[in-house]
C-alpha cells in the first residue's frame, strides 16, 4: 500500500492525531499508527504523501535504535501480529509500532543548531532566538554559535505549542527532570547532527519529546529526527543566506509561504508536482542515512 490517509483498527482509539493514530493495546501498551497525512504550521492537509509514513516509522526506528545508549525509548519490538488479525496488521506494515505506554511530559524540546524558520524571524525582529541574544551579523541558515536549547509548552492536539524558558519547564518538571531533559536533549541533537553530517546531511533543527516509564526513568517517545520533527539540510547544497534546499517538509512551508493564506484551517490545496517533491525528499534522506 502506497498511501494510507486513516485507519480502522479494532483496537479501542485513543487519540487521532495530525498525522498518528494511537490506539490503546493493554495496561502497559499503545499502538501508535504513522500514516501518510501531511500537516505543516498545525494544520492538516487533505493531500497524502505516498509512503510517508513508513519512511517516518523507519527514520524514527533507526535512531531509536542509534540513541539507545545516551536514553531509554518507548520501542518494544513486539510484532504486530501479536495484537492484530491478520489483515489489519498488513494494512498498517512498517507504519505500526507497539510501544511502552509512558507519562507524557507537558514540554517539548526543541533544539536548534542553525538560524532558520520561526528563529530567523524572532532574530530579525529582536536580534535573539527565544531570547538568547545573537551576534549582530548572522544571516538566514547561519550556524549558530553555540547549539541552543528553546523548549515549548506543549498544545493539545491541533492548537499551535508556545515557546517557554527554561525556568518554566522548571516549574512544570521540576528542576532535576528539567535540567535532565535539557541535557539529554542537547545529547542527541549533538550525536545525530555530526552522524548525519558525515552522510551529507545538515539536521538544522528537531523536536523530541519524552516520557516517564513506570519507574520515572526518562524516556525517549513519540518520533525522533525524523523530516517531520526536523530541518534536514544537503550538505553540498548548503548555502548561509538562502533557504537551503531541503529533505523534510519545507518544501511544503516554503511553497505555504508564497501564498495568501492566514496559515489556520481549511488547508490550501496543495499542487501534486509539490507533493511528489515531498515524497522524494523523505524518501532520498531515508537512503542517506542507511548508507
Amino acid at each position: 500500500m502506497d498511501t494510507l490517509f486513516t485507519t480502522n483498527l479494532s483496537l479501542p482509539l485513543i487519540q487521532k492525531g495530525k498525522v498518528r493514530d494511537i490506539y490503546a493495546v493493554d495496561e502497559k501498551r499503545i499502538l501508535i499508527v504513522t500514516t501518510d497525512r501531511l500537516s505543516a504550521f498545525d494544520v492538516v492537509f487533505d493531500e497524502a504523501v505516498a509512503k510517508k509514513g513508513a519512511v517516518l516509522t523507519s527514520v524514527a526506528n533507526f535512531w531509536f535504535e542509534k540513541t539507545q545508549h545516551i536514553v531509554p525509548n518507548h520501542l518494544t519490538h513486539a510484532p504486530l501480529s501479536s495484537v492484530l488479525n491478520s489483515a489489519e496488521a498488513e494494512q498498517i506494515k512498517g507504519r505500526g509500532i507497539i510501544v511502552k505506554k509512558l507519562k507524557p511530559l507537558a514540554v517539548e524540546a526543541i533544539v536548534r543548531g542553525y538560524l532558520i524558520g520561526s528563529g530567523w524571524k524572532d532574530y530579525q525582529n529582536t536580534g535573539s532566538l527565544c531570547g538568547a541574544r545573537l551576534p549582530n551579523n548572522l544571516q538566514l541558515a547561519s550556524k549558530l554559535p553555540e547549539v541552543l536549547y528553546t523548549p515549548s509548552s506543549k498544545a493539545a492536539v491541533n492548537e499551535h505549542d508556545e515557546n517557554i524558558d527554561f525556568s518554566a519547564t522548571v516549574a512544570i518538571l521540576g528542576a532535576d527532570l528539567a535540567q535532565q531533559v535539557k541535557d539529554t536533549s542537547l545529547a542527541l541533537y549533538q550525536f545525530a547532527a555530526k552522524f548525519a553530517l558525515e552522510r551529507g546531511i545538515i539536521i538544522a533543527d528537531t523536536k523530541f519529546e519524552f516520557g516517564l516509564d513506570e519507574n520515572g526513568v526518562l524516556t525517549l517517545m513519540d518520533e525522533v529526527l525524523t523530516p517531520d520533527s526536523s530541518r534536514f539540510w544537503s550538505l553540498t547544497d548548503y548555502q548561509v543566506g538562502i533557504s537551503p534546499p531541503s529533505f523534510d517538509k519545507q518544501i511544503v512551508r516554503d511553497y505555504l509561504e508564497t501564498l495568501d493564506w492566514d496559515k489556520t484551517a481549511p488547508a490550501p490545496k496543495l499542487p501534486q508536482h509539490i507533493i511528489d517533491k515531498t515524497a522524494a525528499k523523505y524518501q532520498q534522506v531515508q537512503a542517506l542515512l542507511s548508507e
